[in-house]
């Protein structure tokens, strides 16, 4: 099986979130699917500022360190998970700003979607991103995890914990994400 280097990217930043508990049991799974070399990139960790970059994303001529980082880090993965609660309805700024941040380092790769919440499970937050990235030329895969009433998989110790059904859509979402990877590779190459 071809490995493809997969960013995981926790997008939830605020004091007591359990995006890095839903993104440690995802990157398990993700590790544990045998296909993917794992980057967990966590937002609040990377402190990216508000876009402050004095020249177009597309041009990729960066002129801060912050953005290089970025840049070289989106290029080298093939593929993403975003691990993302649904806040007010929609999804994070941080997470629109991580996006924003670059443009020609996305393309042609695909991503699927972790989403959290309460009765929607997220799924009103990714309906809203996904016009978003396929402005970006990323492709939403079908195959999703939605966790409506996120808290109740969540133990004392701030630990997340999965049934046997969020279990089988992790795993095929990553599935159809390595299928997808595979597929959009000769877009990312330099020919294309």
């Amino acid at each position: 099986m071809q490995s493809f280097r997969l960013m995981i990217l926790i997008a939830s930043t605020r004091p007591g979130r359990i995006g890095p508990a839903i993104g440690e049991w995802v990157t398990e799974v993700a590790e544990q699917h045998g296909g993917f070399d794992v980057d967990v990139v966590d937002l609040a960790d990377l402190d990216l500022p508000l876009v402050d970059e004095p020249n177009h994303p597309r041009l990729r001529q960066y002129t801060k360190d912050h953005t290089k980082r970025w840049s070289e880090r989106v290029d080298a993965a093939d593929a993403f998970l975003f691990v993302m609660p649904e806040y007010n309805h929609g999804y994070t700024a941080p997470l629109k700003n991580a996006l924003d941040y670059v443009f020609e380092e996305w393309a042609y790769k695909p991503v699927g979607l972790v989403s959290y919440g309460g009765v929607s499970g997220g799924t009103r937050a990714t309906q809203l991103l996904k016009p978003v990235l396929a402005g970006l030329k990323l492709v939403a895969i079908t195959e999703a995890v939605a966790i409506p009433f996120v808290r109740q998989h969540i133990d004392e110790d701030e630990r997340f914990h999965a049934n046997d059904d969020l279990n089988g859509a992790a795993k095929a979402m990553l599935d159809e994400v390595a299928r997808w990877a595979g597929a959009l590779a000769p877009l990312r190459s330099p020919a294309a």
